[in-house]
Parts: structure tokens; sequence; C-alpha cells
């Protein structure tokens, strides 16, 4: 199938624009691959201590560099239900390394914060940056430069982008991502939101408030909306960094046992040692990264990804710019409608088809490229099929060649919508990004006068205080990366919705993040230049007709002047303490934009 030509002219513009930092990042991985097998030129000292802790016999099979190892690289804590199930991953993959003559080794751990627990709290704050200090903390567990391939264990929000970060910083070794799936569907998603909107209201109590959201997160796994841990599941799959179907198997089953067991065995076969030796920096391609903007479009994804997209490309020299995510949403259809979206969850998309259906699909429609490596093996056709159990064995079969449930899935003739989940906007404000895949059509336009906050807890204040009325759009600054590590804003969610709800036309403006539970609200998020650098939000005033046109794309001051006026200042003195915050002022002060990936590290390395 031919690939689509805005598919294949946004491809030839990111590597055209990224042909030098590409052409750098490539010698240098050639370079460390050309040194071999790295534990070999460690001093005897040096690679004593790298084995003390393992059995003698383990220790003398490592002294002879035949057998690869692999750096296991885990983000477990018990407190976390997406990554409770990795307490077991370490013991798996080392009895399958054994099972092949290898050694595995668990390098190190990395944090990883839930921004469910953290919403709208203080610990949000540092949401955004975890992401980079998971990149920095995976490439101290490698650093100890032992390990001819590795696997990396985490999934939620910023823990995959900065695990991606890591492998391709790494990029001269084979990698695999484990995952460990989706908890079991809970309470539906539609009454969960309900719920909350009545509490918002003042309508129903805390208690009845508490035993919903229990009833909703209630066991080990990805929460199972299609929030950006999700979203991240689905791009790992996309670009050939899981193995096919492995995203969302629930955790517990033999097929989640089966999966990292097989993950494991694979990913020492693309070793140097092995028969299919794939480093990490030729699985992180241009058409790779494509694909995955593709599958976050066609699915709806988290707007986070708009973020983590670009610093992973960086990472692996590659130039990616909203431009090139909107050129490329406006020819991709939505093809998937999972909650917030829809009303079903990622369960019942798994089992309606998944994206073994959704990548055969873009494949034979050329939205999605074929011609690229993977950890399977060349070429992303193998990712429509899926695996299954068969007695002992795990083996792969062809996946649903049609939709199981087209309230979830379609074919890409008969789209939910004509484009993709993710939109950029821009105008006198500068650029942001808005989901609309699950806003409705008649929502996507509003023009109303400003209400301008520096806060969230002032804008849950005045709607507390019923200064909230009428049609309005609610101008919440000072939320980027420099002015507070740019957290999520979800708490608004049902604020606004119940005032939505009420018949009024309201909307977001934001440069801060809405997060993968974007929903009925139409917000203008990552809104660059931020206001703490003076940004042309930072000179919006109460009562400013804005005009927000999703479909349009573009976003509004309509005053005469305005552009003229002195930007606002704001007291951020109070984000700079309190549980760490502290410890992230350097962050603060080094972060760059959003639409450069919101990270420390600064240009294209």
């Amino acid at each position: 199938m031919p690939i689509h030509p805005t598919v294949e002219a946004v491809t030839a513009r990111i590597a055209a624009r990224s042909a030098g930092s590409r052409s750098d990042y490539m010698e240098r991985m050639r370079r460390a691959r050309d040194k071999g097998v790295a534990r070999a030129h460690l001093g005897c000292s040096n690679f004593a201590h790298a084995v003390a802790g393992m059995p003698r016999a383990t220790q003398m099979d490592m002294a002879t560099n035949a057998a690869p190892n692999i750096g296991i690289v885990t983000a477990y804590n018990d407190m976390l239900s997406a990554h409770a199930p990795f307490e077991r991953f370490p013991r798996l993959i080392k009895a399958a390394a054994e099972e092949v003559g290898a050694t595995a080794q668990v390098a190190g751990g990395v944090p990883a914060m839930c921004d469910g627990v953290t919403q709208g709290e203080p610990g949000m704050e540092l949401s955004l940056f975890s992401r980079d200090v998971i990149a920095m903390s995976a490439a101290v567990a490698l650093t100890h430069n032992c390990f001819d391939a590795a696997v990396f264990m985490g999934m939620c929000d910023k823990i995959a982008p900065g695990l991606v970060m890591a492998a391709a910083t790494f990029g001269h070794i084979p990698c695999i991502f484990l995952p460990a799936g989706p908890m079991p569907s809970g309470l539906s998603n539609d009454k969960k939101a309900e719920t909350r909107q009545r509490f918002a209201a003042g309508e129903i109590g805390r208690d009845e408030l508490l035993k919903a959201e229990m009833a909703s997160y209630h066991s080990p796994g990805i929460c199972t909306f299609y929030g950006t841990a999700n979203t991240n599941q689905m791009l790992m799959e996309v670009m050939g960094l899981h193995l096919p179907g492995a995203s969302f198997a629930n955790p517990g089953q033999d097929i989640r046992d089966g999966l990292t067991v097989a993950g494991a065995k694979r990913v020492l076969s693309l070793t140097a040692q092995g028969d299919d030796y794939t480093p990490t920096c030729e699985i992180l391609s241009e058409k790779a990264f494509v694909n995955g903007i593709v599958g976050l479009h066609a699915t709806g994804g988290s707007t986070n990804l708009a973020i983590h997209l670009v610093a992973m490309a960086r990472a692996a020299g590659i130039i990616i710019t909203w431009e090139d995510m909107s050129e490329l949403s406006q020819v991709t259809p939505l093809i998937a409608r999972v909650y917030p979206n829809g009303l079903r969850d990622v369960n019942h998309f798994y089992a309606a088809g998944g994206l073994q259906y959704l990548i055969g699909e873009l494949l034979s429609t050329g939205h999605m490229q074929d011609d690229v490596r993977t950890v399977a093996g060349d070429g992303l056709s193998r990712y429509t099929q899926e695996p299954k159990v068969k007695g002992d064995a795990l083996v792969w079969e062809d996946g649903a060649g049609e939709s199981l449930d087209t309230d979830i899935l379609r074919r890409v003739a008969e789209p939910f919508q004509p484009t993709g989940g993710l939109t950029l906007l821009s105008g006198n404000l500068g650029e942001s990004v808005i989901k609309i895949s699950a806003v409705k059509p008649e929502r996507r336009l509003v023009e109303a006068p400003a209400r301008v906050f520096d806060h969230q807890d002032a804008v849950q204040a005045a709607f507390k205080a019923g200064e909230l009325t009428g049609d309005f759009i609610c101008v919440l600054r000072f939320q980027g990366p420099q002015a507070n590590g740019m957290p999520e804003l979800h708490k608004l969610t049902p604020i606004l919705g119940v005032l939505q709800d009420r018949g009024n036309r309201v909307a977001l403006v934001t440069d801060g993040r809405m997060s993968g539970a974007s929903g009925k609200i139409p917000a203008a998020i990552h809104l660059t230049p931020e206001a703490a650098v003076g940004g042309p939000i930072a000179k919006i005033r109460d009562g400013d007709r804005l005009r927000l046109d999703a479909e349009g794309g573009t976003l509004t001051v309509l005053e005469e002047g305005f552009e003229a006026r002195e930007a606002a200042t704001a007291d951020l003195s109070a984000n700079e303490y309190g549980l760490g915050r502290e410890l992230f002022a350097p962050f603060r002060a080094a972060v760059g934009s959003a639409s450069e990936g919101a990270s420390v590290f600064g240009g294209v390395r």
C-alpha cells in the first residue's frame, strides 16, 4: 500500500530538519557499539564489584563475556497499582535468561509517581520534571556499563517517556519494554464522571464520592481509562518497543507471564552476541515516531504526548514540532473511541480487536509505515498478530480482521471523525494544543469574555462563591514549566463540566496541562510562551473577549491594543518550597518550552 502523501511528506520533512542532529547521534551510537562487549573493558576490581552479588557459577559465565547480560531497569513500587505487578518480573526475566545460557541483573530503579494521587496537590508540580529525573536515573543504572541489552519496566504518565529517553541515550544496545497491563474493569467511566460532577455541585457527600473512586481504581494494573498511561502503552507497541499484543493483557494472567518471558528471550537474540542484532537507535527512527504520532491521533490519545513525543524524539536526534503533529492530525481519522472519548475502557478496546486491528487498518490505508525495525523483527505488519497461550507455549496468530464492536473501533473508511484527536491552536496568544475527540462538535467554538486566574484554587473558590456564571473562558496562567513545573489541572474538569451542563458556553485556556483524561470541555493547553516569561497570556484581563475555534485551529484575543499591554507578574514564591519543590529550583530555571518538550536537557544533543 502506498504511503499517504501527507504522512510521507511530514516524515521527509522531519528527516531533513533532523539530518545533522540525527547523523551526530547515530555516529555516537556507532562508536559505542564498536567498543564491543562493555564489561570486557572493565578492570578486574571493577568487574568483581559488578558480579559480587550473583551466584558463583553465574559470575564465571559473566567473566567469559560470551553470554549476554540483561540490565533490568524497573519502576517497581507497591504503592502504585500500575507498577506493583513488576515485583515478580525480575525473577521471570532471570529464569528466562538462564534457560538460554544468559544472565540478567536488576541494574537499578527509577522513581514512579502517580498523577492520580497528586492531582490538585503540590506534589503535582514535580510530575513533569520526574520524566527527566527518570531518564537520568535509568542512565545511572546503565552507566555501570556491564550490559548487552536493557529491559525497561515502567508504564505510567512520565515513566515510559523518561525510560524511552534513557533507551535512546543508550541506543547502541538493544532494549525491550515489558508492560504489566491495565487492571480489570471496575465502575463504568461514565458513572465515575457523573459522580465527580455531582460531588462538585454539592449533590452528594465525600463518602459517596470515595466509594465510587475506590470502585474505579480497585486492583493492580494501569487505570482503565485511555489517559496518558495507556496512551504510552499504545505508543510503545506502535513504535515497536513492545512485543506484538503486549500492551493491554491484564496483570496476573498466564499470557502476561508468557509475554514477560518471551520478551526477555527476544531481547537476548537482539544483542551483538545474538542472531538478530538490533540496537535501539535503529528502532527509534523518524518513521517510528511518525507512526507513533499517527497512533496518537487515531486513538484520541493523551495531550501529554504532544510534549513527551517531542522530548523522546530529541533524545534520538530527531526534531519534531507541533506543526508536524497538527498536519498529521488533519489526515488521520479517529477510528478508536475509548473513555474519555467514549464510554468504554481499554479492556473493551482490547476485546474489540485492539491495536492489532487498528495497526492493520492504518497500514492498509498508508497512514502507518511498515518499513521500520522493531523488537519483533522488521516490519510493523508483525504487530497485526496477537499472542495466544496454547498449552505451555506462547504463540502469535493473526489478529481480528474486523472490529468486534464498532462503538469502539471502526474502519478508516467509516471513522468517528475524519481527523485526529489533537489539534494545534495558534493566534495572538502563541501556540497551544487542544484535544477535541471528546468535545462535541457544537462545543468546539467558544467566543466569550475571560475570567482570569493565577491559581486553580482561585477557580474553585470562585465556583463555590457562585461567581462563575454565563458564558466565559477560564484563563488559568502561571502554570507553565518555569512557573511551577506545569502541573495537570484535571481537578477543574468537574467544575467546568457542571457549568457547561447548566447551558453555559465554557472553555479553558492555560499554559499548564490538562492530562490524558481531558474530556468534554474545550481546553487550550500547553500555551507557549508561558506567562512566567512574559507570554501574551499574561496580558489578558478580566472581561477581554476571546475566541477559541478548535476546528479552525485558532485562539485569539479580540481586544484592540492587547499586544501593547504590559505583562502581569505573579508571586510564585509559594511554588518554591514544600514536598521537595525546593530541590527542583534548577529544573524550573533550566526547563525549555512545552513546544520543545519541556525538558531540562536543552536542545538536541
